[in-house]
């Protein structure tokens, strides 16, 4: 019977559905995280009937046939990249991206890597590091002197020295987009890496058209909504529950088919 299969489907389709919304969940305080939706489609029909084939005799066509659908499956896990709250922190090396934007980061052999979590540090050579000490790119690297950071909205780094009065700039950070950046490969630890799904990086200064600008002492927050995701959990065990129940129903009538053949 096509109803187990389909229910089966169905069942496997909101188990992974709630798989997705748990990991939102999980990351709701995580940096800068951006939530993931689960995509689905419907397989393909079998085509008990088809419409516009000849009637019984030719004389006519079949306005509409019969066609029976065969489940559904996961055609995608999309992640939303809807810009998160920004939360006030009160370290100087917190950066929050105020609209579209990545920060470039120097990964593993140099690697280019990106990431909108903007919780910086300064390593051991007094450069500007991300959390797991990878270098932000450009490299910006800070004198032994320094008492205060300023980082403005375009990215200008300055530095204020001790013994002088005016403020020593030390660089500027850029900013990168992507036309499709649901493209991007997902890594973990805040870091995605570039795709032919992406498209090619486009760097350039923040408040540039295209790119947002930085807050300095802000953090990006998750745009992950608890009341959203809860509804959507709910929904999902409905979902789930219905199909177990179609699964319970195809088995008992299959069980009085073999009952009467006795």
């Amino acid at each position: 019977m096509r109803a187990l299969a389909i229910a089966a489907s169905g069942m496997n389709a909101q188990q992974l559905n709630v798989e997705v919304i748990s990991h939102n969940i999980a990351n709701i305080n995580t940096t800068s995280f951006k939530r993931d939706r689960a995509e689905f489609t419907d397989l393909l029909y079998q085509i008990e009937r088809a419409a516009g084939a000849p009637a019984r005799g030719g004389s006519a066509t079949v306005p509409e046939g019969a066609r029976i659908g065969l489940g559904v499956r996961v055609a995608a896990v999309r992640s939303l990249h809807e810009q998160g709250a920004l939360a006030a922190t009160s370290n100087n090396l917190d950066l929050a991206i105020s609209g579209n934007g990545w920060f470039q980061i120097a990964g593993p052999n140099n690697e280019n890597l990106y990431t909108r979590g903007g919780a910086f540090n300064i390593n051991a050579d007094r450069q500007l590091v991300t959390v797991d000490g990878y270098l932000v790119q450009p490299t910006i690297t800070f004198p032994d002197d320094t008492l205060d950071i300023v980082i403005n909205e375009s990215g200008e780094v300055f530095a204020s020295i001790a013994g002088q009065i005016e403020l020593q700039n030390l660089g500027q950070l850029s900013l990168t987009a992507f036309a499709n950046p649901t493209g991007l490969d997902y890594l973990g630890n805040n870091l995605f890496r570039e795709t032919d799904a992406s498209g090619a990086a486009e760097t350039s200064v923040p408040g540039t058209p295209g790119l947002g600008t930085l807050r300095q002492g802000y953090l990006e927050s998750s745009n992950v909504d608890p009341v959203r995701e809860i509804t959507e959990l709910i929904s999902a065990q409905r979902a789930y529950e219905m199909n177990s129940k179609v699964i319970q129903a195809a088995d008992s009538m299959l069980d009085t088919v073999a009952n009467r053949l006795r």
